[in-house]
């Protein structure tokens, strides 16, 4: 009689691993790799690849989880455009039919907790118009014309640029204050300031500094 392996324990298992979705709490969304069960888990966990992968999330883990919200929240919406372009739907059906491509960007690894919290996003975005029902949430897709997307893109842009700039700033003035203040405690240490001398706060221009404005203490050593 002839060996039919296709029902044995092995078959069915891989059978299910090429079917698709795992449980999501054995998936490590840093190395992109789906464990079988909890003692696959744990030896990943131990894994030399998982260790250098979670040595470069602690480098910055904020722009990490960033970076999976940003391409979680894209490939959910190419997905509603494709599937529901004008349909008003459930959330949690359109999340079902998100997650059935394996290589999906898992929302655990999001700044997301929940469906919910997701769809709310974006509502106040104004991305989709959300309702809540008795029967959950739907969502309808809010289609944009392409030339007003390529405006929000661009106005995007500019403000992130905007924001790094301000913040370099801030940092140099900063450090000009740190260094006034180096050189205000190097002239006491030399006793070349006087002890009678006292210290002016001088307010930089706020149109110099935008937003932001700094006060810079300066000492002044007041002369015989």
């Amino acid at each position: 009689m002839g060996k039919n392996d296709f029902l044995t324990p092995k078959a069915i298992g891989n059978r299910i691993k090429a079917k698709g979705l795992q449980k999501l709490r054995w998936y490590c969304q840093l190395c992109q790799k789906q464990c079988r069960d909890e003692n696959g888990f744990k030896c990943h966990q131990m894994s030399d690849s998982h260790r250098r992968q979670m040595e470069v999330f602690g480098m910055n883990p904020q722009r990490v989880v960033e970076g999976y919200s940003e391409e979680f929240e894209q490939e959910f919406l190419e997905h509603l455009k494709r599937a529901h372009p004008f349909s008003r739907v459930a959330a949690k059906n359109v999340y079902n039919e998100y997650i059935q491509d394996r290589n999906h960007v898992h929302m655990n690894s999001t700044k997301w907790l929940t469906l919910t919290e997701f769809v709310k996003y974006l509502g106040r975005e104004g991305k989709c118009k959300v309702d809540e029902t008795p029967k959950g949430w739907f969502i309808t897709l809010i289609q944009k014309d392409p030339m007003e997307e390529i405006q929000e893109e661009k106005r995007l842009k500019r403000a992130a640029a905007e924001k790094e700039e301000e913040e370099r700033h801030l940092q140099a003035i900063h450090e000009q204050v740190q260094r006034a203040k180096r050189a205000r405690n190097d002239g006491s240490d030399d006793g070349g300031g006087g002890s009678g001398g006292e210290d002016d706060a001088h307010t930089l221009d706020r149109s110099a500094l935008g937003d932001a404005p700094v006060v810079l203490a300066v000492g002044l050593a007041a002369s015989g």
